[in-house]
């Protein structure tokens, strides 16, 4: 993008000398691998650096950035539900019409973008009906003044993440449900939920738990285009406002924290893959 932080954040009307001046109190005329090396070096530390407006980012993430964090992790929580619901429901009437039309839907919403249902939900919810609050507002505490605004949110980053595990979780457990322990089960005739809970989730569990994790980056990226849509103060709205002001730290200090969320939840669920494995053999 063209201009940088010093003509972003100056005032209107500063002269060349004073937006010269500002360059160089941002460090702007420094090169910029040796900008990047002293951010890197001072990551380890917790210090992601100051902004263009001479805040330090970590204090300004760390209002909106558990706000995010909620609202991925209830997504995630309401994706992971729905599509152990709907795949076991599909995976348990093979080629019937329920397993058709699971697997159509969930093919369309993950097909779907973010945005795409944010616009379809705010029609139908909120315009249409108005059932829903069309925006956030937040409270004396940074966080939503009410649940209910927590709502549309919520469901545009779930839909697409419940389209994508239900076909991972029915798959996964197509899979177990060709191995000879499962058929001996069910000739033996066993209970359909009880082959599904003791003889096919343990053995589908490692997959089910990668496209979770999966989700979870998506929910984070996603995270940032739903925010700024419903006004919602997380750091989708952070990282819109740096962009704007060209703010190189506070844009890599936003990065820096997801993708420290994102790997935290990723080796959580190599964990849980590495344990279900082991329990499996």
């Amino acid at each position: 993008m063209p201009g940088d932080a010093a003509g972003a954040t100056a005032d209107r009307g500063a002269s060349a000398a004073e937006l010269a001046a500002r360059r160089t109190a941002l460090g702007l005329d420094r090169p910029w691998p040796e900008r990047f090396w002293d951010w890197m070096t001072a990551l380890p530390t917790g210090d992601l650096g100051t902004t263009a407006r001479g805040e330090h980012v970590t204090d300004v993430l760390s209002g909106p950035f558990p706000n995010t964090l909620l609202l991925g992790t209830l997504a995630l929580v309401l994706a992971v539900g729905g599509a152990l619901l709907l795949g076991s429901w599909a995976a348990l009437r093979p080629k019937g019409r329920a397993d058709r039309t699971i697997d159509t839907l969930a093919t369309t919403a993950f097909a779907l973008p973010e945005f795409v249902v944010s616009v379809a939900l705010l029609l139908l919810l909120s315009q249409w009906t108005g059932w829903l609050p069309a925006v956030t507002l937040a409270g004396p505490d940074g966080t939503p003044e009410s649940w209910t605004m927590l709502v549309l949110p919520l469901l545009s980053l779930a839909i697409p993440q419940i389209g994508w595990n239900t076909r991972i979780v029915r798959g996964a457990l197509a899979d177990q449900a060709a191995l000879p322990h499962v058929r001996a089960a069910v000739l033996d005739g066993l209970p359909r939920r009880r082959i599904l809970t003791h003889h096919m989730l343990p053995g589908a569990l490692p997959a089910i738990t990668a496209g979770i994790a999966t989700s979870a980056g998506m929910l984070l990226g996603g995270a940032l285009v739903v925010e700024t849509l419903f006004n919602y103060p997380g750091i989708g709205a952070v990282l819109a406002t740096a962009i704007t002001d060209r703010d190189t730290p506070l844009v890599a200090g936003v990065v820096a924290a997801a993708g420290a969320a994102i790997s935290l939840l990723l080796l959580l669920a190599d964990l849980v893959r590495t344990t279900a494995l082991g329990e499996h053999r």
